[in-house]
Order: structure tokens, then sequence, then C-alpha cells
């Protein structure tokens, strides 16, 4: 039979119905309303709800060789590092040990030689553990808020540090949080000194970089890239010695007599949730002074007597004698009344040790003013 007198139309029963086009516009239609429906009304949350719940469990089962061969990965890489890191702590300890041992006798002689030379001992800074609830949301400004304030003793212009260094410091205190501006704020500024070449400076933030920088360096300044800049000490807030930033880059410009020192802060707000509140070096110093203990008074017979050919070491003596005076004459509250003698002879001494014609400087000298 001719393929041409085939028919090709479809039996009866196919012909039943509306046409093929007539149904795929109702279904896209119903699949657009349920689509827009499901969307405004969430016409089809329960039935997803019940369709997630009926097929948690075999997603569980699905999901449980997956979930065992990841596990079993990290106990085995869990199990080298743990090597590893036990290893690395061996060796720190061994060559830590020899340092160990040393140290009461390293703490005996500082003991020692802080006395030979009549030092004050170093200050213990108080301190107390806080944690960074979060950070403000102002654009202009680098502060993070702490779970302590008034009412745990915080106060205004308490150093705040982090493991890694100096992170800022409490500028506003409320009765149970407190509000810290990081050293990357662009009012901050830090003293700091660097740890190579013992060369001060001052370090201010730079809150669009979240950096800092070295200000009023000279241009050939000994600062190399990689120095390590820690605290000062001398602005009586941050105590000396803390870890503030390091140097990432220099730039030494022809037309300015400054260089533009770029620091990269050491401590991450970011990724620090635990800091430390240090009290303020200022509230711990004491005026030896004050503390109704003066400096014993040089007697007359130390000083030689001086003459045309007078030593420098009786000079220097003589001017110690006299700066000694001279604190006793501008704290006179704080010396006993009972030791005018000490002065008197002091005074004796310095008019016996200087030159001819300077025996009357003492009295000309104003209240704690140098010689």
């Amino acid at each position: 039979m001719p393929l041409a007198t085939l028919d090709r139309s479809p039996p009866p029963f196919f012909k039943q119905g509306p046409s093929a086009f007539t149904r795929l516009t109702f279904f896209s239609a119903l699949a657009v309303l349920l689509m827009v429906a499901d969307a405004r009304w969430k016409v089809t949350l329960p039935l997803r709800a019940a369709v997630a719940t009926v097929l948690h469990p075999v997603q569980q089962a699905l999901l449980a060789p997956s979930r065992a061969w990841d596990t079993a990965n990290h106990y085995f890489a869990g199990l080298d590092e743990a090597r590893a890191m036990q290893a690395r702590a061996e060796r720190q300890i061994t060559a830590q040990a020899e340092r160990v041992m040393r140290v009461d006798d390293l703490s005996r002689e500082n003991a020692r030689l802080r006395a030979l030379l009549e030092l004050r001992p170093r200050l213990e800074v108080p301190s107390a553990s806080a944690e960074i609830l979060y950070a403000t949301q102002d654009p202009y400004t680098r502060k993070v808020v702490i779970d302590r304030g008034g009412a745990h003793g915080v106060g205004l212009g308490s150093p705040v540090i982090d493991p890694a260094g100096v992170l800022g410091q409490v500028t506003r205190v409320y009765p149970l949080t407190s509000e810290v501006t990081l050293v990357t704020d662009q009012d901050a500024a830090v003293p700091v000194v660097n740890a190579r070449t013992e060369q001060r400076g001052v370090a201010y933030g730079l809150p669009q970089s979240r950096g800092m920088e070295l200000r009023f360096m000279a241009g050939n300044a000994d600062v190399q890239v990689g120095d390590r800049l820690e605290t000062s000490g001398l602005d009586g807030v941050y105590p000396a010695g803390l870890p503030v930033a390091q140097v990432a880059r220099i730039d030494r410009r022809a037309d300015s007599a400054f260089a533009r020192i770029v620091l990269t802060p050491l401590a991450n707000p970011e990724s620090s949730r635990h800091v430390l509140l240090l009290k303020t070096t200022g509230h711990g110093l004491e005026d030896p002074m004050a503390s109704g203990a003066a400096e014993p008074a040089l007697p007359a017979s130390a000083i030689p007597a001086a003459s045309s050919s007078s030593s420098v070491a009786a000079a220097s003596a003589a001017a110690a004698a006299a700066r000694a005076h001279a604190r006793g004459a501008a704290h006179p509250a704080s010396h006993p009344a009972s030791h005018p003698a000490s002065g008197a002879s002091t005074a004796a001494a310095l008019t016996g040790a200087l030159p001819h014609g300077a025996g009357s400087a003492p009295s000309q000298n104003k209240p704690g003013g140098r010689p």
C-alpha cells in the first residue's frame, strides 16, 4: 500500500475533549494563578510544610553516608593536626626551657639593680574582662560597645586591649555598657615608640582605610617597613610596652619635610570578642613627694669642699643636693617638721661646695625649679 494513502488522523478516542492548544492555555493560566496566589497569599505553605515533614526522614537517610564520610575525614584530619600541634608545642617548650629556668634568677637580679638605682617598682595595672556587644553604625567613626559600664567600675579613658594589642580607649560610660573608641578612629591618637630604634612618635587613626598613620616624622627618619610600634606610656593613659601597630608602607615625598607612614593595627575588633579593660596609668601613679617620705638630704660631710680645682663629681653631688632642697621647698607639707636641720645642712653643704659667689643660688630659685 502506498504511504500517501495511509490515514494519519488520530483515532476517534483521542479526538474527544478540547484541543491541545486550549489545554495548554488553560494549564498555563492555572500555573500563573497558583504562582501569584502562592507568592501573595501563601496558599501552598501548609502543603509545603506537610511535604517537607514527610520527606525529612528520607532526606536524613540519604545524607547519612555523606555525613559519615565527612565525619571520618574530619576525625583523621583532626588527629594529624593534633599530632602536629603537640610536636610544635614540645619544640617550643624545649626551646623555652632554658629561659624559664633563668626567670627567677633574672627577677632577683632585676630587683637588686632597681633597688641599687633607686628606681620605682613597676606598677601592676588592674584589669577586668569584657565582651564586645556590637559596633556602632556611624560611618564616620570607629567605635564598639562592650558589656561593662559604670556599675562594674569602668572609668573614662580606660585602655582596652585584645590578645593582639591595643584596641582602643573608653570614651563614654553608661551604667551597664561602655563605648570604646578604636585606635583607627579619626580622633584617636596613641603615643608610640619604635621597638627597634626607641624613637617616639604619635599614631593617629585612619577610619577610611581602617588603619593608622604615624605623623610628623622626618623624611629621613629611621623607620622601616615591618617595624613594631608599642605604647610609650608618656600620656599617662596606656601602660608602656603594649603592641599597637606595624609599619606597612612608607612614602618619603620630596615636596614635604615629613614622611607619610601608614600603619597596620595589630588588634582586630572584627575578629575579637573578648577584650581586657585596663586602669589608666595616670590613676595608679603616686607623687613621691606627696607620699610623706622626703628624699634624704645629703650630709655636708659627703660633699667635698670646693675650690678652684673642684672636681666634676663634687659639682654633680652639689647639683643633686640643690635639686633635693628645691623639691623640699616646693612640697613643705610632705616633709616632717622635725627635719629643718636637714635642709640647713644641705644648704650649708651646697654653699661650701659651689664656687665663690654662688652660695646664694638656692635662695634665688623658685619653688620646684631647677638650680
